[in-house]
């Protein structure tokens, strides 16, 4: 006799001993991913999101990748190298936006959102700062979920792309300044960093987040001075704890502040903006008082930019000279590293489109996965991100609670 409570795969009844059917965990069923890689129509967008190595993970796993051709020409990949890892070259860009799934790296223009048939997903860097309330309603009109690469985060509550773009970014805004204080590009040829003999260059870095830590590395690599501003007493601490040594650190004062941009032979505009705090850190009349031949490099354009008299640029014509210092305020850098960029890009969306692949469907691995949620702004046509609804007078909804009526 089975006693009440005892585990068993019997049932009792009428003092017979009954066989139940035993509740076996089945396996996800994984779905076929058609993915489109269009060719980036941004003149000077080199970057590609997927390489031919990570085309081929991904074909391997039975799924399916369209890529426009010329599309990894700029990243320096040929549509050779794609077709020779499994993935579908085709001239016409329009097949490739009737994929289930595109990844491109900028937001897509008009004429490609024109192209969407409707009901899908798309990845891309939403650039809110250059985006009006025509370009969601359109993307809404068409049923698209729209994820930012921008706002995705990871496993470790950080933001993957913004990180490795930020190391890139960081990295070559040192290169830049080097670049343009040398003579070639009219600047007062004075060596970036320092030799014997010679006091070393004096660099300012605005922020302590991922990009002034790697503008900091690269400067102090080359033997600058390095002096760091960040309203964060925490950042810097942290930051200093990073780099392994004393640095100059300081909150942001106006008076500090302009002590030290007198001085200074380089200024690395690294602000993470927000709606809070000043709309610029350096003004224009801070800028007056720098000295000639200077080169600032605004990261932060992409966000409205940090430095008063900064002017978004292309990489094409990324210079501006005002009050007879250089102005380098392009929002795309990592796209003059274009191959370096692509691979970072790649080893971030490879491992996800793998994960929604054996989910089953990105509405379940959406189940599944909070830091992927992050980046919704758009589901099914619905807006999802409240700052962007306050901002152009759209109702949003909460993510969570439409993914709970599925």
């Amino acid at each position: 006799m089975v006693g009440p409570g005892k585990p068993s795969g019997l049932s009792f009844s009428q003092s017979h001993l009954l066989p139940q059917e035993e509740m076996l965990e089945t396996a996800k069923k994984s779905s076929r991913l058609v993915i489109g890689i269009p060719k980036e129509s941004g003149k000077h967008e080199n970057r590609v999101s997927l390489t031919p190595e990570a085309v081929e993970l991904l074909v391997n796993n039975k799924h399916e990748v369209i890529i426009e051709s010329g599309a990894g020409e700029g990243a320096s990949y040929s549509d050779n190298d794609y077709s020779e890892c499994g993935g579908m070259i085709v001239d016409n860009a329009s097949k490739v936006f009737q994929s289930d799934l595109i990844l491109k790296v900028a937001p897509p223009v008009p004429k490609e959102i024109n192209m969407l048939r409707g009901s899908q997903v798309l990845f891309s860097s939403l650039h809110i700062a250059s985006q009006d309330e025509k370009y969601f309603r359109e993307l809404s009109k068409r049923k698209i979920t729209g994820i930012a690469f921008e706002s995705i985060k990871d496993k470790y509550d950080r933001f993957p792309v913004v990180r490795t773009m930020s190391e890139i970014a960081g990295t070559t805004s040192v290169l830049l300044a080097s670049e343009y204080l040398s003579n070639f590009h009219q600047g007062k040829g004075v060596l970036l960093g320092g030799i014997t003999g010679i006091t070393p260059t004096e660099v300012v870095i605005l922020g302590a987040g991922t990009a002034a830590e790697f503008a900091a590395r690269a400067a102090l690599g080359l033997g600058a001075s390095v002096k760091i501003f960040d309203n964060s007493v925490h950042k810097l601490r942290r930051l200093q704890n990073y780099m392994g040594q004393r640095l100059h650190t300081s909150v942001f004062h106006p008076r500090v502040l302009l002590k030290a941009l007198k001085s200074a032979d380089v200024v690395i505009g690294a602000v993470h903006m927000v709606d809070e705090g000043p709309r610029y850190y350096i003004t224009e009349d801070m800028v007056k008082q720098m000295k000639k031949g200077s080169v600032i490099v605004d990261i932060s354009i992409d966000q409205g930019g940090c430095v008063e008299t900064s002017e978004r640029r292309d990489l094409g014509n990324p210079v501006v000279i005002k009050h007879g210092i250089l102005h380098y305020a392009v929002s795309n850098i990592p796209a003059r590293v274009a191959r370096t960029a692509s691979i970072a890009l790649s080893n971030v969306f490879t491992p996800l489109l793998l994960n929604i692949g054996d989910s089953g469907s990105l509405l379940k691995y959406l189940h599944e996965d909070q830091g992927l949620r992050k980046g919704v702004y758009l589901f099914n046509g619905i807006l999802t991100n409240r700052f962007i609804g306050s901002r152009f007078g759209i109702m949003s909804k909460n993510i969570d609670l439409l993914l709970a009526a599925f």
